[in-house]
């Protein structure tokens, strides 16, 4: 019974990447930074068939440092028109693999692509915003992956608002109703 909306929550997620003005495009990831969570918001890329997510940074982040220490995330995306919210737990991976890696930075538009060019880290303290500089042909795109292993699905919605958690046990998904 639960089947229905774990495919509704997969149609979302495709759709943030496939549909530019789709509310799932950016979602708020938490990572863990010392102890402490650490959220930002990043861009969807790509919703891969096992419901794996990618997304794309600046290999110098401090979110790669964070995903290096401790692979374990909580993704937050929300739809307010159709008061739909889906939380995802799981374990990051940065993609190491170089014709992945490439696969990926051609499908960034060529105006983009210097967004993980620059000199200095993303991060580094500057006196102008002007003041960045970007290197010619070396860069520091980093594709990740969040691998989920529980998906919350949350709908208000009257009579009865509807929360499901849905957990995964090797390649399949089961799904529980919780009290919203």
């Amino acid at each position: 019974m639960t089947n229905q909306f774990l495919e509704e929550a997969k149609r979302e997620l495709v759709n943030g990447h496939s549909k530019k003005r789709h509310p799932f495009r950016y979602f708020v990831l938490a990572t863990n930074e010392n102890g402490k969570p650490k959220q930002r918001t990043v861009v969807l890329r790509k919703t891969l068939l096992d419901l794996s997510l990618v997304f794309y940074t600046d290999s110098r982040t401090h979110k790669i440092k964070d995903i290096q220490d401790n692979s374990e995330f909580s993704a937050l995306f929300y739809n307010s028109k159709k008061l739909l919210q889906i939380r995802i737990e799981g374990k990051a991976e940065l993609i190491t693999d170089k014709d992945q890696i490439a696969t990926y930075w051609h499908t960034i538009q060529a105006s983009s692509k210097k967004d993980y060019t620059t000199n200095l880290a993303p991060g580094t303290p500057i006196k102008n915003p002007d003041d960045v500089d970007y290197k010619s042909k070396e860069n520091h795109f980093c594709p990740v992956k969040l691998v989920p292993n529980k998906i919350e699905y949350l709908r208000l919605k009257r009579p009865n608002h509807l929360r499901i958690l849905f957990s995964r046990i090797d390649a399949d998904w089961s799904g529980k109703f919780l009290v919203p």
